[in-house]
């Protein structure tokens, strides 16, 4: 096979098809981060354009967060500033995914790592097979096309629908500003026939205490390093991917260009089938420090939020079911990062940190993220009391 070998060495080169299926997988590679928004931007718009923030709203959002920060600061033991003022930003859908893009960079390589990672190249192919060579070829672009298109999908599919740069718990960078997604959460507002200016105090400090846990440095490694051991983690599953392409036809010609976009360009197909023993091992100790992390948010905001919102519960009750009401795309977004934000995992977070609560006080809670070693095990967050235990602190229940 290799004497059929073209001059110039270009295996493709007497199969058109073939060539131009290499050229859209190196135009995928070397778009990088650009390709990402660029198709974040559309997915998140539906493709159509959006306009700027008005200048009052962000002022009036950024004066919010100001309020957020003093009160979050006043009901924690947390620095919620650290290196600096805290800054805030206010984003239309296509300023928030460009951000979210350049902040969640990390993660998002880890993850083409571990997908790359399963899907190597097969050991028998024959030498000098042009099939062999685009095998070969298609392996080492996969890392930087599969990092362009699962991004810029995740993050579009994300900014229809976020409020903020915490709508998932994902550590951006430490001096991040504060994102607040003003269209959809002026949508939201009107949709549900909410008070406009209620809704935005409430997200902004949703956001800042979010932002005064998750930077907290102990919290902030030990929740990078196990959504970068989940996102490596990907196992090779030769059936599934098989199963992924198996009516992939080489001879359709352009046809085929866009049936193998497609599948490449639906995560589900190439990943739903190749979770890894060591995922699921890691699972519970994501979803404890995740639980911790959201139930005491939604605890620093109940005692903040009322003295400062007259429609607190309402919203907070409009709010909370919004969250656990998430489309297939944004589930697909959480079930890839390793998250399980379901209504169950939102009432295991606040069950135990009310546990806490009852028993300790508000000086108990505080202690939560106080130290390292009190970080609980997923024993401890279904079971207040022997987190107490462990770190030696009173008991208070009469």
């Amino acid at each position: 096979m290799s004497d059929d070998l073209p001059p110039d060495g270009d295996p493709f080169g007497g199969i058109p098809f073939l060539g131009e299926l290499m050229k859209m997988l190196q135009g995928q590679a070397a778009g990088g981060v650009d390709a990402a928004r660029q198709l974040a931007r559309s997915i998140a718009n539906d493709g159509e354009s959006e306009p700027n923030i008005d200048p009052a709203d962000r002022i009036a959002v950024e004066t919010l967060v100001r309020v957020a920060e003093l009160q979050v600061q006043n009901a924690t033991d947390l620095p919620v500033a650290r290196g600096g003022a805290l800054r805030a930003t206010v984003a239309n859908r296509s300023q928030w995914a460009d951000q979210t893009i350049d902040d969640y960079r990390p993660l998002f390589e880890a993850l083409a790592e571990g997908m790359t990672a399963s899907m190597g190249t097969p050991d028998d192919l024959p030498v000098g097979d042009p099939m062999a060579e685009m095998m070969a070829s298609l392996s080492q672009m996969m890392g930087p096309m599969m990092l362009g298109m699962t991004t810029g999908s995740m993050v579009g599919n994300l900014a229809r629908s976020a409020l903020g740069g915490n709508s998932l718990p994902v550590p951006r960078p430490p001096d991040a500003p504060i994102l607040v997604l003003l269209p959809n959460l002026d949508h939201f507002s009107a949709e549900w026939s909410l008070d406009r200016d209620d809704v935005r105090l409430w997200v902004c400090l949703h956001e800042v205490a979010h932002h005064a846990v998750i930077n907290v440095p102990h919290v902030r490694e030990r929740l990078t390093r196990l959504l970068h051991r989940h996102a490596r983690s990907f196992e090779r599953d030769p059936e599934s991917l098989g199963r992924a392409f198996g009516d992939f036809d080489l001879s359709a010609g352009p046809e085929a260009l866009a049936e193998l976009q497609d599948t490449l360009g639906d995560p589900e197909a190439i990943l739903g089938a190749v979770r890894s023993a060591e995922q699921e091992a890691l699972q519970p100790e994501l979803t404890a420090l995740v639980a911790s992390i959201t139930g005491y948010v939604d605890h620093i905001m109940d005692r903040i939020g009322a003295p400062l919102i007259g429609s607190y519960a309402m919203l907070t009750e409009a709010l909370r079911r919004r969250r656990v009401e998430a489309d297939a795309s944004d589930r697909f977004v959480e079930r890839i990062l390793g998250l399980e934000l379901d209504r169950a995992h939102y009432e295991r977070g606040r069950e135990f940190v009310a546990g806490i609560a009852e028993r300790a006080g508000d000086d108990g809670v505080n202690r939560l993220f106080s130290d390292p070693t009190h970080l609980p095990t997923p024993n401890e967050v279904d079971a207040p009391g022997l987190w107490l235990a462990r770190i030696d602190l009173p008991d208070q229940t009469p």
